[in-house]
């Protein structure tokens, strides 16, 4: 049998479960103010486009080109919206093979508004969180399952988020899957055809750094032998607005939102186990952090996100904390101090709990860690006790975090609220704009 006949059986198969579409998705992808994107996948051979219009306008309407589905790529495919204006929403329909596709809910993408110099930065909300293990028993560990509450992904569509970022481990790739094109590809549409991860794809615009388990094997390092296949795989399905920083390369990218930037790291690629002791242990490398100290000391945002895949601010020695390399991070901590840069939050993922740490640096400036986890994983208490770890923030159950910007451009607020998996507040906490 033919190789994209194979792949398009296994397709229809991981997506037994969405059998009411013929496509996964659509998921929008990143958002500028003058083109986004949209990504998706066909459960086989297909031509698909996107006719988009403004919300208010359907009178005048766009079209992208049309694109048939490769099966060496999945039939996942990237449109992208370029007669667009800022700050605007843009109602669109997916086109399959001549026909329109009809969805339960409206399909739309935001442009963001260009707001520099001329008002106060926008109110908005990201979605935040990681660890969504999709069971899938032929290839699963014997026993209980290890995922399961995928009714969270729902719970996040309900809070109607402008834009969400995945932490890593968003996928869980198995021993059967990271050793051939065929098993990222695999494993990568098993997790995306999940029936109640659709309306999430299609209600926000999504972003994503990776972690051990859509990189390769567990605790996987940047000796692992399919690290670009992995990287390809990546690429494939979730459409970033670049991959690989200047001089970093991996898939280290960053972005801005309103008022805010975010950086994505790449805490594989680079990576060597502190246990080698012939060479340097790293988890970033050296021109990886070099570039995001200067992009952080560059950036004029109130807010900095650093988004990773492991806990940062953890003082255990435990699993992957980067208390791990205990030199490295130290001077990550002691540049940002250094440099006198003000409003970074990492957010981080992993460890399968959830918990917001504080570090107050020598200058005065406050650096924070906060780590969602899992969305559909199973949970863990820490045995570990963080020595930075803000009392009542510690949440041991599959949960998710919205964050909240708010307030005049100088003083703005940042309020995270973690949710637990019916959208339960469990927690909230504001941190303040750094005074200049």
């Amino acid at each position: 049998m033919r190789r994209d006949l194979l792949l398009g059986s296994a397709l229809l198969m991981a997506a037994a479960g969405a059998a009411q579409s013929p496509i996964n998705g659509p998921m929008p992808g990143y958002s500028e103010c003058l083109e986004t994107i949209v990504w998706l996948q066909c459960h086989g051979p297909c031509t698909a486009q996107l006719e988009y219009w403004k919300e208010d306008r359907p009178d005048s309407t766009f079209r992208t080109p049309p694109q048939q589905g490769e099966p060496d790529k999945a039939y996942a495919m990237d449109f992208i919206l370029d007669q667009v204006v800022p700050g605007t929403t843009y109602a669109y329909r997916v086109l399959l093979d001549g026909g329109a596709l009809t969805f339960e809910e409206p399909l739309r993408v935001h442009t963001q508004p260009l707001w520099k110099f001329r008002t106060d930065p926008p109110a908005f909300t990201l979605a935040t969180g990681s660890c969504a293990y999709i069971n899938e028993p032929a290839y699963d560990r014997p026993g209980t399952p290890y995922g399961g509450g995928y009714a969270i992904f729902n719970s996040i569509a309900d809070q109607h988020p402008d834009l969400m970022v995945w932490l890593g481990d968003n996928v869980y790739l198995r021993e059967p899957d990271w050793g051939s094109w065929s098993g990222f590809l695999h494993r990568y549409s098993q997790a995306r055809a999940l029936p109640e991860l659709q309306r999430l794809l299609r209600g926000t615009h999504h972003y994503a750094t990776w972690d051990d388990h859509d990189f390769g094997p567990n605790d996987g390092d940047g000796s692992f032998i399919n690290a670009d296949m992995a990287r390809r795989a990546f690429d494939l399905f979730w459409p970033n607005p670049a991959s690989g920083a200047p001089g970093v390369g991996g898939i280290t990218t960053s972005f801005s939102y309103a008022d805010v930037d975010v950086f994505l790291l790449d805490d594989r690629t680079f990576r060597v186990p502190p246990d080698v002791v012939t060479d340097s242990a790293t988890m970033l490398g050296k021109a990886q952090i070099d570039w995001l100290v200067r992009a952080l000391k560059y950036s004029d945002a109130s807010f900095k996100l650093v988004a990773l895949g492991g806990q940062f601010l953890n003082t255990a020695k435990v699993y992957e904390t980067y208390a791990t390399y205990p030199a490295e991070r130290q001077r990550i901590i002691d540049r940002i101090a250094r440099e006198g840069i003000s409003g970074v939050v990492f957010l981080t993922g992993d460890r399968h709990f959830t918990e917001l740490a504080k570090l107050d640096l020598p200058n005065g400036k406050p650096l924070y860690d906060l780590t969602v986890s899992p969305f559909t994983s199973t949970a863990y208490t820490p045995k570990e006790t963080n020595g930075l770890g803000i009392p009542g923030t510690q949440v041991a159950q599959r949960n998710f975090a919205l964050l909240r910007f708010s307030g005049p451009k100088g003083h703005r607020t940042l309020t995270i609220t973690v949710h637990d998996v019916d959208g339960k507040p469990l927690w909230e906490q504001a941190i303040q704009q750094d005074a200049k």
